[in-house]
């Protein structure tokens, strides 16, 4: 029988591919949802941060992100009631794909040792400004900071293997944010926060037309390339190597 090498390629996907099931699934076990807690969190904010972001990128006001106990989020924005349908739709789908555009950037940052340890300090940076610029809700004050303290840490202390291992969960996280609220983006409408609200694909489709299930899978389809492309580059070849401790 053929063995596995220590640190091999296989054995790195097999890590992830057993983390990944266990954030998606743990939500059907009982008390899982509380295990999980600290990544709801993080998909939470990698999905709000994707709306917020791309509201401030087409010159439009990210007002504040709030996030709830049950990890649920909102991203408020103040744009004007005239603007263009087509930045409308961009807005609502920064939710879904900017968390697949930031997991990408994180498997990239992977594929060379000399970016692990920067890149997890980058990402708890981000987490700190954006809770202390936007945040607005005291779940979000209390989670938020702790993950970027853990982040902080772990890039200043931790094993390479471990702050490889963390970049690529993480950027793998960001991918399956979409998957972990499945029944939102396949449906039109949705309760946030105590409110009915339109939907991400909702509301693509009442800007764009075309129905909300048509944006959801090309949703899902331009999220699975990025995140699997991103990996399947950052763990080939000698890049995946671990430098010495």
């Amino acid at each position: 029988m053929k063995r596995v090498a220590p640190g091999s390629q296989a054995e790195q996907v097999g890590r992830l591919f057993i983390a990944g099931v266990l954030v998606v699934f743990a939500p059907l076990l009982p008390l899982g949802n509380y295990l999980i807690y600290p990544f709801m969190i993080v998909g939470t904010w990698f999905h709000e941060m994707g709306h917020g972001l791309t509201a401030l990128a087409l010159g439009h006001d990210f007002q504040r992100l709030l996030i709830f106990p049950d990890g649920s989020g909102v991203a408020e924005s103040l744009t004007p009631a005239n603007i263009p349908a087509w930045q409308r739709a961009m807005i609502a789908a920064g939710g879904p794909l900017g968390p697949s555009v930031m997991g990408m950037a994180l498997m990239l940052a992977s594929a060379r040792a000399r970016l692990w340890r920067p890149a997890l300090l980058v990402l708890a940076t981000i987490v700190m400004l954006s809770t202390l610029v936007w945040v607005r809700t005291l779940t979000g004050w209390i989670v938020l900071p702790a993950i970027a303290a853990g982040l902080a840490l772990l890039a200043w202390r931790g094993k390479p293997g471990m702050v490889r291992f963390m970049l690529q969960f993480l950027g793998m996280l960001a991918g399956l944010s979409m998957f972990l609220s499945w029944d939102y983006l396949f449906t039109e409408n949705a309760v946030i926060g105590g409110q009915l609200m339109l939907s991400d694909t909702g509301a693509i489709e009442a800007s764009l037309l075309l129905p909300h299930w048509v944006w959801a899978l090309l949703l899902v389809g331009s999220a699975t390339l990025m995140i699997g492309g991103s990996l399947k580059y950052a763990l080939r070849g000698e890049r995946g190597r671990l430098p010495r401790s």
